[in-house]
């Protein structure tokens, strides 16, 4: 058996390799295949008219023009690509001419991995489910399999591991990933959105909000936890923190 380092130092080289692989491909038409996945996995892209549907059609290829996505000791499937790049577009759907200037590759790891990117399976701190790179990883996502998969299982549990991490790209364009999307947020609704951010984190912490804990540790987990929310229960949101969906809302204007 191999020893934690050796592993480690494996995976971290395969890591590196496939971050020097990742390449933008050129910009294919929407396989007409794809419209029966989206309708029966992406309960976001059933719910849009049809002629949103081929909006929403362009934007996932434009995405894939940009971002390549690799495969890590995984055969990469044809629905990993559909739900890794409609998760890219269900958080800017509203928005035109979007491009995640800040992202270049996504790596989609089989299983959750610890904090060395190590996710072989007799690991018991496997607990990180995606993550945008910093230092080495700069401009790179990594994902779960198994998590990617779970967020478009359940279109009610208000979770959706690829639409956070996106939501985080979204909140780094303005330079800092603090819970305050600048790029996205027009400047008058800065001050509401701390009140509102600051009134729903101390909820979570007295343990008397319905929003994921893991939301209460910093503004910005709040802002993609909350947005996780937003995106996959909105009804749900708008009954029980209207402020918040309202303000959410008016940053992302999904109904664009």
């Amino acid at each position: 058996m191999l020893g934690t380092g050796i592993i480690f130092i494996i995976l971290a080289g395969f890591t590196f390799f496939a971050l020097k692989k990742l390449k933008p491909k050129p910009r294919k038409s929407f396989p007409p295949h794809w419209h029966k996945l989206l309708l029966e996995h992406v309960a976001f892209y059933k719910a849009l008219t049809p002629e949103k549907q081929k909006r929403f059609h362009s934007k996932m290829m434009q995405f894939l023009s940009e971002v390549s996505i690799e495969g890590v000791q995984l055969q990469l499937e044809e629905l990993d690509t559909i739900l890794i790049a409609a998760s890219a577009v269900i958080p800017v759907f509203g928005f035109d001419n979007w491009q995640y200037t800040n992202l270049s590759g996504v790596l989609l790891y089989p299983d959750n991995f610890n904090e060395d990117f190590d996710f072989s399976a007799n690991k018991s701190n496997k607990v990180i489910a995606g993550m945008v790179g910093t230092g080495r990883l700069e401009k790179q996502m990594i994902l779960s399999k198994k998590a990617l998969y779970h967020g478009f299982s359940n279109t009610t549990d208000k979770n959706n591991t690829a639409i956070h991490e996106f939501v985080h790209l979204i909140d780094k364009m303005d330079g800092d990933t603090d819970g305050i999307p600048e790029y996205v947020l027009q400047h008058t609704y800065v001050i509401p959105w701390l009140s509102i951010i600051h009134k729903e984190m101390q909820a979570i912490h007295k343990r008397t909000s319905d929003i994921r804990s893991y939301g209460g540790t910093n503004q910005a987990e709040f802002f993609a936890v909350a947005s996780e929310y937003f995106f996959e229960n909105p009804k749900l949101m708008k009954r029980k923190h209207p402020e918040l969906y309202k303000l959410l809302k008016t940053c992302f204007n999904p109904s664009n």
